[in-house]
């Protein structure tokens, strides 16, 4: 979901066998992938917003505590560098479009699409120059990305209840707060592509 998940897949994994796949950071993995589902059914019951906040920041100190472990104890595997970035993109994209049919939660439809668009983008340009050999780790842009994307799905969980909603800070409404990050994180998460796909054209010219 963040720098940490994305630095461990871009390593080369230590081992590929059961026995090494079937470890704790990708249990935490794993586990995160559950959890993911737990939150969207909080989101959906459009009662329980502070705690469906509070799951979704616990779900990403899972996808750092995962990556720590797997980097210091050589735990990196195939399975984790496929599952991770998956999961990351599973559980930001899905509340993003369970956040979707509630009207005042700041998200409309042109968001979903451009993050789900870069994601899907981004991905599959990985697939293909990672299979060529290139190297396609992830960069500065996606870092602050996923950094953005997850602080303002949590701004828009926390708007949804009326005590935050009615926050005003500095005579700054926490609504607006929010819109404001919103679509910073929209326009981010569109240079981030963009930056994507100029790296993936240099890498071509240079792999042919």
């Amino acid at each position: 979901m963040n720098a940490s998940s994305q630095a461990a897949s871009d390593k080369t994994p230590s081992g590929t066998g059961p026995e090494r796949s079937l470890n704790v950071p990708n249990a935490i993995t794993l586990s995160r992938l559950v959890l993911s589902f737990v939150l969207f059914a909080l989101i959906q019951s459009g009662t329980a917003w502070i705690s469906a906040a509070c799951l979704f920041v616990f779900a990403v100190a899972t996808d750092v505590l995962d990556g720590y472990i797997a980097r210091k104890y050589q735990l990196i595997t195939q399975l984790g560098r496929i599952l991770d970035p998956f999961v990351d993109k599973f559980i930001t994209c899905g509340t993003f479009l369970f956040l979707l049919p509630y009207s005042g939660s700041g998200v409309n439809p042109w968001m979903v699409v451009i993050v789900l668009g870069r994601e899907m983008l981004v991905t599959s340009l990985r697939g293909f120059l990672e299979q060529r050999g290139a190297d396609f780790s992830a960069s500065a842009s996606g870092k602050l990305k996923m950094f953005l994307q997850c602080v303002a799905a949590t701004v828009c969980l926390l708007s949804q209840d009326p005590t935050w909603a009615a926050w005003n800070p500095a005579g700054i409404g926490f609504l607006m707060m929010r819109d404001v990050l919103l679509w910073l994180m929209v326009a981010v998460t569109a240079w981030s592509g963009w930056d994507y796909v100029n790296r993936a054209i240099r890498l071509l010219r240079v792999t042919g």
